[in-house]
């Protein structure tokens, strides 16, 4: 492990343990936040006993979906866009403004285009996740050396062959900055849709939790949700680590 990864995890570690000893000594009201200690018992009990399995699985279904969606899109669209300058100029201002929209304004409206299924759910999943994935695509591109894009032009390659096997594999490496923001993106996008839309999973498990001031519940569906995405993208920043070094970078 690198120097930065063990200052990580000692600054974590250190974290953790201030805010336990701070609820310990009862300076932080449970009322307010349960200790660590106390959020992990709980998240044990609801695993070992099984009555959370149909909520964390229907919530990481549409987090599996919606990321899969919104990296297969924001790819083809970034791809498409780069490959138009002209629409680019048009699109940039749009892009850098997007997170500033208010996404849950207009959930009456997803609700009458999906319904009140899982489909208005993932919608905003995937519209959370996909423009991350677009501008890590078009920067992707930026950096891809244009020797190669020639070298593409020479063999009369069209631009789909081109996206495909040439600019693709060059730009692996700056689409995991897309991909890790999109994986959280959706889990935001869709635990925080579940709140208001939904009458299962574990975002309505923790607004239920909240509303009933089941305290533990809510801060143990809440350790469990940054425990999995921190696992997940430890695992793609890994991946990552591993191509960049493939590439001698």
């Amino acid at each position: 492990m690198s120097r930065v990864g063990v200052l990580r995890l000692i600054v974590v570690a250190g974290f953790v343990l201030a805010l336990e000893s701070l609820c310990q000594a009862g300076i932080i009201s449970p009322r307010i936040l349960i200790a660590p200690s106390a959020m992990t018992g709980r998240l044990w009990d609801i695993l070992a006993s099984g009555e959370a399995n149909a909520d964390m699985t229907q919530t990481l279904g549409n987090v599996a979906l919606a990321f899969v969606m919104s990296v297969a899109g924001g790819f083809v669209i970034g791809a498409t866009v780069h490959a138009f300058p002209r629409v680019r100029r048009a699109v940039d201002p749009f892009l850098a403004s997007y997170y500033a929209l208010p996404f849950f304004a207009f959930y009456p409206l997803f609700i009458v285009l999906f319904g009140l299924g899982r489909g208005a759910i993932v919608a905003i999943g995937f519209l959370f996740g996909i423009v991350a994935m677009i501008i890590a695509t078009l920067n992707g591109f930026d950096r891809i050396p244009r020797v190669l894009v020639k070298t593409g032009k020479m063999y009369r390659m069209g631009p789909i062959a081109v996206a495909l096997q040439i600019k693709l594999p060059s730009a692996v490496p700056y689409l995991f900055t897309g991909i890790k923001l999109a994986i959280a993106y959706s889990f935001i996008g869709v635990i925080a849709a579940e709140f208001i839309m939904a009458s299962s999973g574990i975002g309505y498990s923790i607004a239920y939790a909240f509303n009933n001031f089941d305290n533990a519940t809510m801060y143990a569906l809440m350790l469990f949700v940054i425990l999995l995405v921190t696992v997940v993208n430890a695992l793609f920043h890994t991946y990552e680590q591993h191509l960049l070094r493939r590439l001698g970078r």
